[in-house]
């Protein structure tokens, strides 16, 4: 796809990866981070091309095929709901936030980048209350590959990680010092080293170091239940 973009005289190309690219376990995960890296690092191929490779990140799509949610569906006639751990959670976004995110992200990007939406996550025991209140609930354990939570931003990427109003974008490193989009000119208007909210005030000669470290870290962390998506899953439901 990189090599047919390359050719083909596309100006922006978006891979589509997941948090399971986030310090993987498995090999799914593995070859989304693979393909995060390929995607980032194609920007370093165009020459003179103008063309964009970027990447949004994103959890499971609410309701998508093999999804947790039809899967409680098809099995809450049964009044059992099996849940791998009681504690685990995963981030939640709809359709029309994907599609929102892909959309901001041919807009807005420089090339290079990574954008996550800041989104909500919630716990796998609290999805089987809203789907069948009346179900009982069976601990069936974690399956190999599988994570307790997962991650949208390791702590080592919130070191190169600034943060926007809806979204957090990972940037990408050339070289001591610098980043592929602080020399770019493309796309400067959409959004721009004074837009970002960590910090408040944001020196000349901007780079982005450690930008957002504590904000993304803190928010990587922050495995609570949405409330309001419970509340729009059970009125569903």
């Amino acid at each position: 796809m990189i090599n047919a973009a390359l050719d083909c005289g596309v100006k922006d190309v978006v891979a589509l990866s997941t948090d399971k690219a986030a310090a993987p376990i498995n090999l799914y995960g593995a070859t989304k981070l693979c393909s995060d890296k390929l995607f980032v690092a194609a920007n370093n191929m165009k020459g003179s091309r103008d063309l964009r490779f970027s990447v949004v990140r994103y959890g499971n799509v609410i309701g998508s095929r093999g999804s947790v949610v039809p899967f409680f569906l098809q099995r809450r006639h049964t009044g059992v709901l099996p849940i791998t751990h009681p504690d685990m959670t995963r981030f939640n976004i709809s359709l029309e936030e994907g599609v929102d995110l892909v959309l901001y992200a041919l807009e807005h990007s420089w090339g290079g980048e990574i954008f996550v939406p800041k989104i909500p996550s919630y716990k796998i025991t609290e999805v089987a209350k809203a789907i069948g209140p009346d179900c009982r609930q069976e601990i069936v354990g974690i399956r190999p590959g599988e994570k307790l939570h997962e991650e949208m931003i390791t702590e080592t990427d919130a070191l190169s990680t600034v943060e926007l109003d809806k979204y957090y974008v990972i940037l990408p490193f050339t070289r001591a010092g610098t980043s592929t989009t602080s020399s770019s000119t493309s796309g400067a208007a959409a959004w721009s080293p004074a837009s970002i909210t960590t910090p408040a005030t944001t020196p000349s000669g901007w780079t982005p170091s450690r930008f957002g470290r504590k904000s993304a870290c803190t928010w990587t962390r922050d495995l609570r239940c949405s409330i309001v998506a419970l509340a729009k899953l059970k009125a569903v439901f």
